[in-house]
């Protein structure tokens, strides 16, 4: 009997219809508002879980669409998959794949941007998705407070977003973003993605980046007091920090902690900024 089920769900499955009839068939309506690329190459998204592995029991999707990436991770037999997205049509989209998989797809009408995706399921816990561009930076943000609810996020950004979260100091794309993510977790970029893999047709290119959650963080000091010293110092990246600092006194705690005031930010490690918002803090 349970032969005869399994044969019958791959026969299902065999027959889902591509993503593009998905898209015809429920009459779907692209909402550029909500920054709606959707990835239909399913060769990309197979690579994408397949650069995933080995997956966590509890996996999260963001922007879930007509559910190309949630085939991929639904082919995993072990997954539990969260499917968030705040696209009302998206439940539509994923009915097919939900009859298949039962309660191994759990289909979350609602705005991830605001969602506790951080408590979803059980660890440990992955974070894949195609994020969508225009809030995929704020996303990241607020998920990085939470990272140690994670034990790998694997994520779809505008190629030049990808490039600042990855970037290494003395880069040109070095800058907020960079140090704090590099602060938590060890960052690496995966693959381009060309805009033709997309409907519809997104005027860039995609990156898929890959954030491994560090055991504990390079440096001890607060989320907010690294956050705002990178704000004040890249709000101003092309003037030296003690021109960028000096509404805090910056060229004096420079060089109490024996920091040049004469270099840019894109020049400082993480570390050292680090040194520099406990140090502020402190005062």
């Amino acid at each position: 009997m349970k032969w005869v089920l399994i044969k019958k769900m791959y026969s299902e499955i065999k027959n889902l219809p591509t993503i593009q009839e998905t898209l015809k068939k429920n009459k779907v309506k692209i909402n550029k508002a909500l920054g709606q690329n959707f990835l239909f190459d399913l060769n990309l998204t197979d690579k994408i879980v397949k650069q995933s592995k080995p997956l966590a029991s509890t996996i999260i999707e963001i922007g879930s669409g007509p559910g190309s990436l949630t085939r991929s991770i639904l082919k995993n037999k072990s997954a539990i998959v969260f499917a968030i997205d705040k696209d009302i049509q998206s439940e539509k989209m994923l009915s097919e794949l939900k009859m298949i998989y039962k309660d191994r797809l759990n289909i979350i009408i609602d705005d991830a941007l605001h969602y506790p995706i951080w408590n979803l399921g059980k660890a440990p816990r992955q974070l894949i998705a195609n994020l969508p561009y225009n809030v995929g930076t704020k996303m990241l943000i607020t998920w990085l407070r939470y990272i140690q609810n994670f034990d790998l996020l694997t994520l779809m950004f505008q190629k030049e977003v990808a490039d600042r979260i990855v970037a290494k100091p003395g880069s040109k794309n070095y800058g907020r973003l960079s140090i704090l993510t590099n602060w938590l977790t060890e960052s690496s970029k995966l693959f381009d993605i060309p805009s033709e893999a997309f409907i519809p047709k997104p005027k860039v290119k995609s990156s898929v980046i890959q954030l491994k959650p560090l055991k504990k963080p390079l440096y001890d000091v607060s989320f907010e007091s690294l956050e705002k010293i990178t704000h004040l110092a890249f709000s101003q990246k092309r003037k030296m920090l003690k021109t960028s600092l000096k509404e805090i006194n910056g060229e004096k705690i420079l060089e109490d902690l024996n920091i040049s005031p004469n270099l840019r930010p894109e020049n400082l490690s993480v570390i050292d900024f680090c040194k520099i918002a406990k140090k502020i803090n402190s005062i």
